[in-house]
């Protein structure tokens, strides 16, 4: 008699916890549940009593909506993401897909790292899967939202894959100023390779080059030096000076002009390298100029209708 009991009880604890109408529910009040690539949005068939909808992506929510069959997405990134729809006036229920649907993470590229350097040239590097296919092939591309440039320039490991990506001159105007997309897709003969990527504006990857100096002028009583950094991408600079009288230690300071001014000069050791003044904590270090040697009575002098600068207060 105790097997009848037991389940009837059965019954009764099933039919009372929530479940996932996706699976348990004949007639959903979402089905197809799908990504539309091309406008960027989760979409779904929609029937019942529903008027508001979250959509979340990788379990924090993105947008609500309401009386409308999608949510748009903005960007897809090339990762592997959760896309979750739940139901927040109606019918509870939630679903959920996968996009897009790659192979073996730990076949993508790795530590994938770009940087913008001497002025206009971009070099990019990637290492290869941990758990990539031998016959593994990786293809970089710079993507901007209404266009898309191929790597012009590979360069390849001892195993003839592409780890690295250089670009000799970038001309990119009016889009320089907007974030980009560095991604790394991968292909294979048997697998699907999932992708790597990321997204900058191109000032916060440039190592700004160094400083080009200009003018010199030095005698008996005071030294003085002008340079000037070029950048394409990067607008408020500063520079840092090392600096080394005679046998001295080299001390450091920071200014936002563009000369330097000494009394009682010499000798003196210079170096000068350019940061970005706002956000120069997160962006690469600069370049440092060659030493520039600076002693009283040199023969050096300075261009026609150029005035000496005002002095530096050392």
């Amino acid at each position: 008699m105790a097997l009848p009991w037991l389940a009837v009880l059965l019954t009764l604890i099933c039919c009372s916890m929530t479940t996932d109408h996706a699976i348990s529910d004949p007639d959903p009040p979402i089905k197809n549940l799908r990504i539309d690539p091309e406008r960027k949005r989760l979409v779904w068939d929609q029937h019942g009593n529903v008027s508001e909808i979250g959509c979340y992506v990788n379990s924090k929510i993105l947008r609500k909506a309401i009386e409308k069959p999608y949510c748009s997405l903005g960007d897809l990134s090339c990762e592997v993401k959760n896309y979750t729809v739940k139901v927040i006036k109606g019918q509870p229920f939630s679903a959920w897909i996968q996009y897009p649907k790659q192979g073996n993470p730990l076949a993508a590229a790795d530590n994938l790292t770009c940087r913008v350097h001497d002025v206009d040239q971009l070099s990019c590097s990637w290492a290869v899967g941990e758990e990539a296919p031998a016959n593994v092939q990786y293809h970089f591309y710079l993507k901007h939202p209404l266009k898309t440039w191929p790597c012009p320039k590979y360069m390849q490991n001892q195993q003839g894959v592409n780890v690295q990506c250089h670009f000799d001159s970038l001309s990119l105007q009016p889009e320089r100023q907007t974030p980009f997309r560095f991604l790394v897709n991968g292909t294979s003969g048997g697998s699907k390779i999932p992708c790597r990527q990321m997204t900058h504006r191109l000032e916060e990857i440039e190592i700004l080059a160094a400083p080009n100096i200009t003018k010199k002028w030095c005698n008996e009583n005071y030294s003085f030096m002008e340079w000037e950094v070029r950048s394409l991408f990067t607008e408020d600079i500063k520079y840092e000076l090392e600096i080394q009288k005679g046998t001295d230690l080299a001390y450091k300071e920071e200014t936002e002009l563009k000369v330097l001014g000494l009394r009682n000069p010499g000798p003196y050791t210079v170096k000068i390298k350019a940061m970005d003044s706002l956000f120069f904590e997160r962006r690469p270090a600069g370049q440092w100029s060659a030493p520039q040697h600076l002693a009283s009575g040199a023969s050096w002098r300075p261009s026609l209708g150029w005035w000496p600068p005002p002095f530096h207060p050392w």
